[in-house]
């Protein structure tokens, strides 16, 4: 990263979050800073703006107060037809910090190249980011990062219900990407959403509450290992639903009989989806109606795509739990567990007894690298200082989940009436947690009367839950993400029409 020139602008607007603790919350600050760096061969200048802006209340007090982090690019003259990526990541309780420093940013944090820590931890500049097609701006919801609910004169906190649950937390944060975009004079601009895990849930519920409240519409919106957005399907569906992640994840651990772990992974999924949703699935429904013979017929097919015994199968009463999947797989043959985030990690419990994990091996590991490498960034290359911790996953309990089915219709209304409104889905084969046969069952809900399909996109990548950790899906995922933009962009000059 070459360090251009280096200027501060801090508006002397602060108060005193709780008089215990003596921590000031910056209410409206701003940091600017300038560097260059290169993006598949070419030069990049461009501007980071980091620091916070406010959420008013209906009387215009604030309440909260947004930490963000902005690059743009500044050999733009003319912004007008510069797109502008706004990204959330998930939790809901999580900070921006998993794709701002390892996926679309132009620093990432220092790994290897399949994505697991090295030391000493820090940062290097990212030659995949989308910064040469697209400005970014990642935002922190409250309680995430340094950003903070603001008190009132008398030190009394604004109600938690303002910020914590599906709905208060799409309505506050529609509010804020009205005053950044009118702060920063992007209304021209193509405007794009991406959200990853809960994120999805978020940016889905934005993109109407955007449309309707705030009459800002978008170009695209990008769900990054997404969660069930709101469609409800429980029971057989999601049982079955669950047998494609077994058999990738099982495939990578050479685990699977020979005549699926001799072919490639993108070989033997769509035999394993199709058999889930035509056979297992209506299995799975007719419950104690399934003829014994048949049942036994499918416990057999289950082993043979999940690398599961068929004894486990049968204990299990065909309902085999993910948490069970992870301590179960490799339990007779190696004695590790797999994570739930991405199953190409193993782990280590105390007993190999039991139905489940002790601990997510996956995040372990990550939280390795991201914590010491977002904290040294944000200090020594933002030069943003303060007392604040900087919260990875923040305190955001109770969440209202009230009207949580929502989201993934408001984003199909959002299509339907929006021409230029296009998706993207992005999934990694070893996530165990959003799985990436769900992420394509979402989308067939999305698309439920086949009238969106041109607008409607999937991508599966070799690796876990937050895809880019591996640096060949890095390379493929932000490559999709530029192309996406692309593509999105064409023909908008003639108008949003059927």
């Amino acid at each position: 990263m070459k360090k251009l020139h280096y200027s501060i602008l801090l508006l002397l607007i602060s108060i005193t979050q709780v008089k215990a603790q003596q921590l000031k919350v910056p209410l409206d600050t701003i940091i600017a800073t300038n560097y260059s760096t290169t993006i598949k061969g070419k030069t990049i200048p461009y501007k980071v703006i980091t620091g916070f802006q406010p959420v008013w209340d209906e009387m215009g007090k604030p309440i909260a107060s947004l930490f963000y982090t902005y690059y743009k690019r500044s050999d733009i003259k003319n912004d007008e037809d510069r797109p502008l990526l706004i990204s959330f990541n998930g939790g809901p309780g999580s900070a921006s910090v998993w794709m701002h420093i390892a996926y679309t940013g132009p620093q990432i944090l220092k790994i290897d190249e399949e994505g697991f820590p090295i030391q000493p931890y820090g940062i290097k500049e990212n030659p995949n980011s989308v910064l040469d097609v697209t400005d970014i701006v990642f935002v922190n919801p409250v309680n995430t990062a340094y950003s903070r609910m603001i008190p009132d004169k008398e030190g009394k906190m604004p109600k938690k219900e303002m910020f914590f649950g599906v709905n208060a937390d799409i309505q506050y944060l529609a509010d804020w990407i009205n005053t950044f975009i009118s702060r920063n004079n992007r209304w021209r601009s193509p405007k794009y959403l991406i959200g990853e895990s809960y994120g999805t849930t978020r940016v889905s519920g934005l993109a109407l509450a955007l449309q309707n409240r705030q009459w800002m519409y978008l170009n695209g919106v990008i769900l990054v290992s997404p969660t069930q957005i709101g469609f409800k399907f429980a029971g057989p569906v999601e049982i079955a639903n669950r047998l494609p992640y077994f058999t990738a994840a099982a495939w990578y651990h050479k685990m699977l009989p020979a005549a699926l772990q001799s072919k490639d992974l993108l070989d033997i999924l769509p035999e394993s989806e199709e058999y889930a949703i035509n056979e297992l699935l209506p299995a799975i429904a007719q419950g104690g109606y399934l003829n014994p013979d048949k049942k036994e017929e499918v416990i057999t097919k289950m082993s043979y795509y999940s690398g599961l015994s068929k004894k486990s199968i049968r204990q299990n009463n065909l309902d085999v739990a993910k948490s069970y999947f992870w301590k179960e797989l490799l339990r007779d043959k190696e004695g590790y567990t797999i994570g739930r985030l991405d199953s190409r990690y193993k782990g280590m419990d105390i007993k190999e007894t039991g139905i489940s994990p002790d601990y997510n091996s996956e995040l372990t590991s990550w939280l390795h690298a991201f914590t010491p490498a977002i904290n040294y960034y944000i200090s020594q290359h933002l030069h943003f200082k303060t007392d604040l911790k900087y919260n990875m996953f923040g305190p955001v309990s109770p969440w209202d989940r009230n009207k949580d089915n929502m989201s993934g219709e408001n984003l199909r209304s959002a299509m339907a009436m929006n021409a230029n409104l296009h998706t993207m889905i992005q999934s990694g084969y070893y996530d165990g947690a959003t799985t990436y046969f769900n992420a394509k069952y979402i989308m067939k809900q999305l698309n439920i009367n086949s009238k969106l399909t041109d607008r409607l996109s999937f991508k599966g990548y070799r690796s876990g839950h937050m895809m880019y950790l591996r640096n060949e899906d890095l390379v493929q995922a932000n490559e999709d993400i530029r192309e996406f933009i692309i593509k999105s962009s064409k023909n908008i000059s003639q108008g949003s029409k059927y």
